[in-house]
């Protein structure tokens, strides 16, 4: 799979080079966070894989009222992955600027993998701060949605909107979050330069289409997951528990990805597992019961 790029101008981020885990002819490189400041309201942090070798992206969005922090990271422990300490510090920095005694905080998730929520309990009783229930119930009520996953439902952050849509296949709980201000789209663990565990093949293929299919109607700037695992080699994925990566593509991903992934993505309904240049979709081909 590969596409030319279509994403638009100038809100398609630019990272300083991610710091790649465990040197294994040296020491331990970096910190346990790495924090990289995009613009004022908008920042990406990744989990060093030196902590945890899966080494997520999280994304923490802010708006006049309150932040959004999409995922919570692998690890509980807050002595060797401080999650909540960074987060302040961006949230405290915003503050200066932009005083408010009652700014809110929402932690959510892509979905409700233990690598996408282990750090949830660090925000347990921070004050004015919303930990949304990581199960399919708990995503359910708290965006609003019916059932459809037509839906589009709406965060307001004020001044800042945030569109969420449900996008099962790699997990029930899989959500899809566009932010307008940057044009970014936020696609967990079903779009990403890496494997695409299939969980629900059919699932999966509708929402890769519904993701491609929003994707045209949104002046969309950068499609983004929560791992990088290829490397720069086409169809060359690293080995799952690898902790030191310095071969990376980009996180960024483009709409003509997405779209030509879509055109591809019937492949999960077989069992395999199936290379592309840039991700590798890999399928039981078991349809779920529903």
């Amino acid at each position: 799979m590969s596409g030319a790029d279509a994403a638009s101008g100038d809100k398609v981020p630019v990272f300083e080079p991610w710091i790649h885990g465990t040197d294994p002819a040296g020491a331990p490189t970096g910190p346990p966070i790495r924090v990289q400041r995009i613009s004022e309201s908008s920042y990406v942090l990744r989990q060093s894989k030196r902590v945890d070798y899966e080494a997520p992206f999280m994304f923490l969005l802010l708006g006049t009222q309150r932040a959004f922090l999409l995922d919570s990271g692998a690890t509980a422990d807050d002595t060797v992955f401080p999650l909540r300490a960074e987060v302040d510090a961006v949230i405290n920095l915003w503050l200066e600027d932009h005083p408010n005694d009652n700014y809110e905080l929402v932690v959510g998730h892509s979905h409700q993998h233990h690598d996408h929520i282990a750090g949830d309990g660090q925000f347990v009783g921070r004050p004015h701060t919303t930990v949304i229930g990581a199960d399919l119930a708990a995503v359910r009520s708290f965006y609003g949605f019916a059932g459809s996953l037509a839906e589009v439902a709406i965060l307001e952050l004020g001044g800042r909107s945030l569109e969420v849509i449900r996008i099962p296949g790699h997990d029930e709980t899989s959500i899809a979050l566009f932010d307008p201000q940057t044009g970014w789209l936020l696609t967990g663990d079903t779009v990403y330069p890496g494997r695409l565990y299939v969980q629900d093949p059919e699932a999966f293929v509708a929402s890769i289409n519904r993701l491609s299919t929003f994707a045209k109607e949104r002046p969309v700037s950068a499609v983004m997951g929560c791992h990088i695992e290829m490397t720069q080699t086409p169809g060359v994925d690293y080995p799952q528990g690898t902790n030191w990566q310095p071969d990376e593509p980009s996180l960024v991903m483009t709409v003509a990805q997405l779209h030509t992934l879509n055109t591809v993505a019937g492949i999960a309904l077989e069992p395999g597992r199936h290379v592309f240049d840039d991700v590798i979709i890999v399928s039981s081909g078991i349809a779920q019961p529903g």
